[in-house]
């Protein structure tokens, strides 16, 4: 017997699905990405955006250090995060989940989320759909050389 996918499942093929789309015929291999510092110290690899895939869809590598506080805040575009190392709290309208590496979290607009991290930090794999969001973040963080 198959089992249903679960929300996450569903949540991550929908992100690839739309990734997939918005790349079209015009697929290339994206190797560095500009890199931007929030005052927080986080850092944003942004891979993929309205140069490379359109304004479907953006993606980056985000590296929030130890011991970092977002604090609670908004987005304007459904979120997803793929933790691919450290943990990450994940609060989403007051509901917390530790996200350990392979695991997925999301908030879509208008939720409130919050990050926390601990001693070790963590990067994720983030995605914003639609991927204006990413020039909106990075607009008020600083580009590095």
């Amino acid at each position: 017997m198959t089992r249903p996918p679960t929300l996450r499942s569903r949540v991550t093929m929908l992100a690839l699905a739309v990734l997939a789309s918005s790349a079209g015929a015009n697929a290339q291999a994206v190797t560095k990405g500009t890199v931007f510092r929030a005052p927080s110290g986080a850092t944003l690899r942004l891979i993929l955006d309205d140069s490379t895939v359109g304004p479907a869809v953006s993606m980056g590598e985000l590296t929030f250090p130890p011991n970092m506080d977002s604090g609670e805040h908004v987005h304007g575009a459904t979120e997803i995060l793929y933790v691919l190392s450290g943990e990450l709290e994940h609060t989403v309208n007051g509901e917390t989940t530790i996200l350990k590496p392979g695991m997925t979290g999301y908030v879509r607009p208008p939720g409130k989320i919050r990050h926390k991290t601990g001693a070790a930090g963590a990067k994720v794999l983030v995605i914003w759909a639609p991927g204006d969001e990413a020039k909106k973040i990075t607009a008020r963080w600083t580009r590095e050389p």
